[in-house]
């Protein structure tokens, strides 16, 4: 099974130069975006953390953002977002595989995320990866007291990565 991304769209490491377009994506996608002080932390400050975004080749164009933490030997999905006229065309599960791929060749051998308990799209897709609801922590999101789901990847590994395409040719 193969999940291709438009050919026009790449996923490469985020940059600071990047900053204004995602915290821009980030207030678009969220009810309780990131302040743009944050975003610069994650690329100078914090060590933990690791950073990709999906790009329009053509437009130079950010259209989907992914931060992770790796914290030990786990991987932390701290927020993934794609720009609503790009979703349902794989971008998001293509800087999901990026990004777990790329931290388990760093050590990472689980990943957890929140994410909002009425987002069912994500839900779905997280499932996919064999994440697993351990967890609700009720009235998480401040705007709206929002539960959110604790959702963790037991065993992150390349089999488990396979069975969502993610060794496809560009993803490894």
């Amino acid at each position: 099974m193969s999940y291709a991304m438009p050919q026009n769209i790449s996923i490469r490491r985020m940059e600071i130069k990047d900053i204004d377009a995602v915290h821009q994506l980030d207030q678009r996608s969220f009810s309780t975006p990131w302040a743009r002080r944050s975003f610069i932390f994650e690329l100078e400050e914090n060590e933990a953390s690791r950073s990709w975004v999906a790009e329009v080749s053509t437009e130079e164009k950010i259209v989907g953002a992914i931060i992770c933490w790796l914290l030990v030997d786990e991987v932390q999905v701290a927020t993934l977002a794609v720009d609503q006229a790009y979703q349902r065309k794989y971008i998001a599960k293509n800087l999901l595989c990026h990004a777990l791929v790329s931290m388990m060749n760093e050590g990472a051998l689980s990943a957890t995320l929140d994410v909002r308990e009425g987002n069912l799209p994500a839900q779905a897709m997280y499932r996919k990866f064999g994440f697993e609801i351990v967890g609700r922590r009720p009235g998480y999101y401040r705007n709206n007291s929002e539960a959110a789901l604790l959702m963790t990847l037991k065993e992150l590994n390349e089999a488990n990565l396979s069975k969502n395409a993610c060794f496809t040719e560009g993803m490894n």
